[in-house]
């Protein structure tokens, strides 16, 4: 993917597209890397728009990437970096793959929540197995 420098050459153009087609180009022109869009309707509210569902969605889907890439770094698990930047996901498989994100957060949440119990746990048991011996160690002093 080529990178746009403020040097480089650039045009400012308006395109009309049908609504059928709309997602398939702003998919292609996105995946090519070369374009910044701009809001030429600044005073139109957000529930006004079109596409308002499927933007929460996405955004939606960006926070819940983001959690999952941040346990990831926590765990320290490496990550390849790609050089390739994935295609678009077609508007029918948008729905599975938020489903699969929210289910995979789901698991992480719970995993993390046992987690932090085993921990607790582990280090109240830690507590008692040293209290325990202290107390057979005082026990064995005294009755000798």
């Amino acid at each position: 993917m080529g990178s746009v420098f403020r040097s480089e050459e650039m045009c400012l153009a308006q395109l009309f597209l049908q609504a059928a087609s709309a997602y398939d180009c702003v998919s292609e022109l996105g995946e090519a890397g070369l374009v910044e869009f701009r809001d030429l309707n600044p005073n139109v509210t957000t529930f006004q728009r079109k596409f308002v569902s499927e933007m929460r969605r996405c955004e939606e889907m960006e926070k819940t990437l983001g959690y999952l890439l941040q346990e990831i770094k926590k765990a320290d698990i490496a990550l390849t970096d790609s050089e390739v930047n994935p295609v678009a996901p077609l508007p029918k498989h948008v729905l599975k793959i938020q489903e699969q994100l929210q289910q995979l957060e789901a698991e992480l949440r719970e995993v993390t929540k046992n987690k932090e119990t085993l921990k607790r746990n582990f280090l109240e048991l830690t507590e008692y197995n040293h209290m325990l011996r202290v107390t057979q160690n005082f026990v064995k002093r005294t009755s000798e």
